[in-house]
C-alpha cells in the first residue's frame, strides 16, 4: 500500500518527512526537542513553517481510531489535543503514525515538578485533573487510560489547566454510564499511585506527600465536582438566594450555566433544581436572541441567572422562553435601570448597572443571611457605590463630526 496521510493536512511540507525510517531514528534536522511525558510508544516533536507537531508511532488501527476520537473531542470543545493527520503505508512494515498539534506552553506533569513537588503545586495539578475528567465525563468520553502521564497542563494565572493527550483508550458514547465512570475513576485512582510512587523514588515528591493520600485526594475532588455539577437540590420556593450561590460556585470552578431544570417536590412547597452546564460563550448568544442585549459573556451570564430566577419566581416553568423574556426586560430589568437618577446613568451602560446591581444584592443579601430585594439594594448601590464612580460616558472620545 502507497504512503497516505488522512486528515486536515493543512502543511504540504508534513509530506516530505521520512516515513520511511522508524521514527526513534529520524535525523534530528526535522526535530524539535520539547519536554516529553512517559508513553508506550515512540513520540518526537516536528518543527515545519513555524509550527511544531507531535508525532506517535502506533498501529494503524489504533492510529485511525484515536484521531477520530480527538476529532469528535474536538467538535464538542473538550480539552484536548488538536488532530491533524494519521500516516500509514510506511514502508518495511512499520507502524503508522498519528500527528497532532502541539499545544502550546504546555507541559507534561514531570516538567511541571522539575525540582521537589511542593503540595501546593500537586494540589493545583490534581483540581485540573479532577475538572479535565468531569469535562470529558459530561461529553460522554470515557478516558480508559486517565493519568498525569496522559495529561498536558498549561499554567492558568496560578492554577493550571488540563488537556488530554493519549486517547487511543477512549471511548465515546452519547452518555457515559456510571459503571464507565467509576472505572474510570477506579483507573485514574490506580495510575495516580504509581506515578506518586514513581516520583518518591526519584527524590522529587515531597517529605510531606503521601502517594495513597494522593491518589485518594483526585478521586475526592472528581466526587465533589461531579456532585456540584449534577446533583439536584430541593430549596423553598423563597429561597432562590441558595440557587443563585450554587450557580457562583459553578462559575468559579470554570462552568457556565445554560439553564435550570426545576420540579416542584411531590406534596411540597419546595423544588428540585439541577442546573445544566454548557460552552463558554453560550450565554451571550442566548441573551441576545432572546432580548436584544449585546453584553459581554460574564454579563450575559449574569442577566440570565436572574431571568432565569424570574422565570421560577413567577411559576413560568412552561412559558416559552422568549415570552419570559420579554416579561423580565419590561418588569425586571428596565424597572431597575430606570430607578437609577437620571444624571447617575451615564456612570455605566445599562448591562453593567445591571449587572453590579445584581453583585451589590447579592453581597447585601449574604450579610442579611436573606434576599433583600432589588429596592433595598437599589438605593444602598446609588447612595454607597455609584455616586463615587467616575462618569464612563463622558469619558468616552466624542464621535468624529460630532
Amino acid at each position: 500500500m502507497p504512503l497516505q496521510i488522512t486528515g486536515a493536512l493543512g502543511d504540504p511540507d508534513l509530506l516530505r518527512l521520512p516515513w520511511d525510517v522508524p521514527l526513534q531514528d529520524w535525523p534530528q534536522h526535522h526535530l524539535v526537542d520539547l519536554p516529553r511525558g512517559i508513553s508506550r510508544h515512540v513520540v518526537r516533536f516536528a518543527r515545519l513553517q513555524g509550527k511544531v507537531y507531535a508525532i506517535k508511532e502506533i498501529s494503524e488501527r489504533y492510529a485511525r481510531r484515536e484521531y477520530q476520537l480527538l476529532w469528535d473531542l474536538a467538535r464538542l470543545d473538550a480539552p484536548s489535543v488538536e488532530p491533524v493527520a494519521y500516516v500509514t503505508g510506511r514502508e518495511d512494515g512499520l507502524d503508522a503514525a498519528l500527528i497532532t498539534r502541539h499545544l502550546q506552553f504546555s507541559l507534561p506533569y514531570r516538567a511541571v515538578m522539575s525540582g521537589t513537588l511542593r503540595p501546593d503545586t500537586l494540589t493545583r495539578l490534581l483540581d485540573a485533573l479532577a475538572v479535565l475528567l468531569v469535562r470529558l465525563h459530561l461529553t460522554g468520553f470515557y478516558w480508559g487510560d486517565c493519568s498525569l502521564s496522559n495529561t498536558l497542563f498549561r499554567r492558568d494565572a496560578g492554577a493550571f489547566a488540563a488537556y488530554l493527550v493519549d486517547a487511543e483508550t477512549g471511548e465515546m458514547h452519547p452518555m457515559i454510564s456510571e459503571g464507565q465512570r467509576l472505572t474510570d475513576i477506579d483507573v485514574a485512582h490506580t495510575n495516580i499511585f504509581g506515578e506518586m510512587l514513581d516520583l518518591e523514588a526519584g527524590g522529587l515528591l515531597h517529605p510531606s506527600i503521601d502517594p495513597m493520600d494522593t491518589a485518594e485526594d483526585i478521586v475526592a475532588r472528581y466526587h465533589r465536582l461531579w456532585a456540584e455539577l449534577n446533583d439536584s437540590e430541593i430549596i423553598e420556593e423563597v429561597d432562590w438566594h441558595r440557587v443563585e450561590q450554587r450557580i457562583r460556585r459553578l462559575n468559579l470552578l470554570g462552568f457556565d450555566v445554560a439553564e435550570m431544570m426545576v420540579r416542584r417536590k411531590v406534596g411540597t412547597g419546595r423544588l428540585i433544581v439541577r442546573p445544566k452546564v454548557v460552552d463558554a460563550g453560550h450565554h451571550q448568544r442566548r441573551l441576545l436572541r432572546l432580548t436584544g442585549l449585546d453584553v459581554e459573556e460574564n454579563q450575559a451570564r449574569r442577566l440570565l441567572n436572574d431571568l432565569d430566577g424570574f422565570r421560577v419566581a413567577k411559576g413560568l416553568r412552561h412559558e416559552d422562553e422568549a415570552i419570559v423574556a420579554h416579561r423580565w426586560l419590561a418588569e425586571v430589568f428596565s424597572p431597575t435601570v430606570d430607578a437609577i437618577p437620571a444624571e447617575l446613568r451615564g456612570k455605566l451602560e445599562p448591562a453593567q448597572l445591571f449587572h453590579e446591581l445584581l453583585d451589590h444584592r447579592w453581597y447585601l443579601s449574604e450579610q442579611a443571611g436573606a434576599d433583600v430585594g432589588m429596592a433595598t439594594a437599589v438605593k444602598s448601590y446609588v447612595d454607597n457605590v455609584l455616586v463615587h464612580k467616575p462618569d464612563e460616558k463622558a469619558l468616552l472620545p466624542d464621535e468624529p463630526g460630532r
